[in-house]
């Protein structure tokens, strides 16, 4: 049995292996987020022995009840993964997420002796009961809140989101397949979630390089990886500068002052599209390009920045260029709306009557 096991499933211990490396030699995940990826590979690789074992007794009508038992545990086991894949992926979210696969897995041991969900006749023959595709319903609605979510915490760039539609698209064929090969299609479910992460996961880790590992917001190499990319069709930059981050630093401290960024950041990405991008240059000072955005749409994003940073206890400064005829390089325009930034920064301190470290 052993030997048959690791023939079948080889390449799905070979995947989880190298997603035990991934995870291993990764600096940018938390230790949490870890185990919670260490405890979904475990139960995948725990139900690929299930599965193999369920199907090496299929014929045998001795172990009918053991069979019966394995089903259950598979049935109730993928919608489990699911709610696993979301407490890895999506932070912030608590154990009641996976209630709805507890009352699946309730559902399925009492149809061991019931046949609400399935049922195994005394010719060892598969039937479903009256709640036989509620499994099915059950992942497609985990899958769907995945992915959901996945997109909602996304910066709704193309480098996020065809990640998050390769993992849908995974999932959604363990959806559909199975009535396409019938039992048959048990025998590489675990396979398919195990590439879906490890893909999922390395698409993720090659995005953080790009992003600011605080805010949230692309980097500085993804800056000017961008701009050097058809600067012709930037069409404005927004400079953005927070007023007194030394003062929180220096009197709070700068954890104090990293809360500050991350809220201010978090205005700035409420206030963008999909035609333009937040980036964190350094320190406290943001660059918001835009591209193919006309000057109206420029000035609403700048006046909605305004009215998010006005609703928290912190304040910035904000300038803004134009390329109007295209005539101005990337340079040009940040020169301008810096220029802008740091006259609207003197005014704020000339003002309020702080002193401007």
């Amino acid at each position: 049995m052993i030997k048959g096991y690791l023939l079948q499933n080889w390449p799905l211990l070979l995947i989880l292996i190298a997603f035990v490396i991934s995870l291993v030699t990764t600096v940018f995940l938390d230790k949490k987020t870890t185990i919670r990826m260490y405890v979904l590979i475990a139960t995948v690789f725990l139900l690929s022995i299930v599965v193999y074992v369920e199907f090496f007794i299929v014929d045998m009508a001795e172990y009918k009840e053991l069979r019966t038992i394995l089903m259950a545990v598979r049935y109730s086991a993928t919608p489990i993964i699911i709610a696993q894949i979301i407490m890895a992926l999506v932070k912030k979210l608590h154990w009641f997420i996976f209630i709805p696969a507890l009352v699946l897995l309730a559902l399925d041991v009492v149809s061991i002796f019931t046949g609400i969900v399935f049922y195994i006749d005394d010719n060892n023959v598969f039937h479903r009961g009256p709640l036989g595709f509620a499994p099915f319903v059950m992942v497609g609605l985990y899958s769907i809140l995945l992915i959901y979510l996945l997109i909602k915490h996304s910066n709704k760039r193309m480098m996020e989101i065809v990640p998050i539609l390769f993992l849908a698209f995974a999932l959604g064929s363990g959806l559909i397949l199975p009535f396409v090969f019938q039992g048959e299609f048990a025998n590489i479910f675990s396979v398919i979630i195990a590439i879906a992460l490890v893909a999922y996961f390395e698409f993720s880790v090659l995005q953080l390089t790009k992003k600011d590992s605080l805010t949230g917001l692309l980097n500085r190499h993804a800056y000017y990886a961008d701009t050097s990319n058809d600067p012709k069709s930037i069409t404005a930059i927004i400079s953005i500068d927070m007023n007194g981050l030394k003062r929180i630093n220096d009197n709070i401290g700068h954890a104090a002052g990293d809360e500050a960024i991350v809220t201010l950041a978090s205005c700035f990405s409420r206030s963008i599209h999909s035609k333009q991008s937040g980036y964190r240059i350094g320190g406290d000072e943001f660059l918001i390009v835009c591209w193919k955005t006309c000057k109206e749409e420029v000035r609403d994003i700048v006046e909605q920045i305004k009215k998010s940073v006005s609703e928290t206890e912190y304040s910035c400064a904000i300038g803004y260029s134009f390329n109007t005829n295209g005539e101005k390089t990337v340079d040009e325009m940040v020169k301008e709306s810096d220029s802008m930034m740091y006259q609207e920064k003197d005014k704020y301190y000339a003002e309020s009557g702080l002193r401007r470290n």
